[in-house]
């Protein structure tokens, strides 16, 4: 399931993991002089889980989905060297994302800001299904 599926009404139970506004230390992109360089990229990722690992019995981290290893991973890959397009570092992140068997499908973006005069953002999105997660693994 990926968010375009997810604002209709669901036929089924369906459970994410948010991750929204995280701002990246990386270096992406090359600029002459004139440039605006943008001085933030942010990053949001929908994680879809089976609806066990959120809607639980009992409260303890062996019930759920533990994303601080993904966020630390994703910290590496963002600091992991020089990125010519916002769109290598998405799909370095997706791929670290398969590695969880527990994440059926994801939703992802990264933006950056400022693009002109100090104002706007510009980003990438990419939604990924169960299939594609899958081949990838």
């Amino acid at each position: 399931m990926t968010a375009s599926a997810a604002t209709s009404a669901p036929s089924a139970l369906s459970a994410c993991v948010e991750l929204r506004d995280l701002r990246l230390i990386t270096d992406i992109g090359t600029y002459s002089p004139h440039d605006v360089v943008p001085d933030a990229h942010m990053l949001d990722l929908t994680l879809w889980l089976a609806p066990r690992l959120v809607l639980i019995a009992q409260d303890g981290m062996a019930h759920v989905f533990d994303y601080d290893p993904l966020v630390a991973e994703i910290d590496r890959l963002a600091a992991d060297g020089h990125y010519e397009t916002q769109e290598r570092l998405i799909t370095r992140i997706v791929h670290a994302c398969a590695a969880y068997p527990e994440i059926e499908a994801l939703d992802i973006a990264l933006r950056k800001s400022p693009v002109r005069q100090g104002s706007g953002s510009l980003g990438v999105r990419l939604s990924v299904d169960a299939h594609t997660l899958n081949s990838l693994r």
